[in-house]
């Protein structure tokens, strides 16, 4: 059983629903949960990240919605679908890449903002490129190659 902690930042300015949405994502995605996990409950959610159980059902709702759980009567909510693909996983190549980067980062002296800026305008950027290629515009990178992303949750 995969226990899922949420950890709600109350300084971001981004609803407590919609964080437990999108860890809940974040987890499906590197395959932390798979299809037959059970979330945990929103009583066990209240208690340990301090947010209304009203909250955790809205998030789980919103989830229900889009098709990636299920509640199961007297059982709990579980995991219907993934997000994940195999390169999105930590026994990825791009994971350990990932993980080499962060290193260097930290040995380079930034702090968690630093680096969370940093990818964040990365992550634009390409993003920003992927939208002009699918625009028709072709984006080449320094690499030579043409780079797509897509932005759909």
């Amino acid at each position: 059983m995969v226990i899922l902690e949420y950890r709600i930042d109350r300084r971001s300015g981004v609803p407590a629903f919609q964080q437990i949405v999108r860890q809940t994502k974040q987890a499906l995605r590197l395959g932390v949960l798979v299809p037959g996990d059970r979330l945990p409950t929103a009583k066990e959610v209240a208690e340990t990240s301090t947010v209304n159980p009203n909250t955790t059902l809205k998030a789980y709702r919103e989830l229900e919605r889009e098709g990636l759980v299920e509640p199961r009567p007297g059982q709990g909510t579980f995991v219907r679908r993934t997000l994940g693909r195999p390169e999105t996983g930590t026994d990825s190549p791009l994971y350990a890449e990932l993980v080499a980067w962060m290193s260097k980062a930290a040995g380079a002296g930034l702090e968690r903002e630093d680096v969370a800026a940093l990818v964040a305008s990365a992550t634009e950027k390409q993003c920003a490129a992927g939208n002009a290629a699918a625009a028709g515009s072709t984006t080449t990178g320094s690499t030579g190659a043409t780079t797509t992303w897509s932005t759909g949750d």
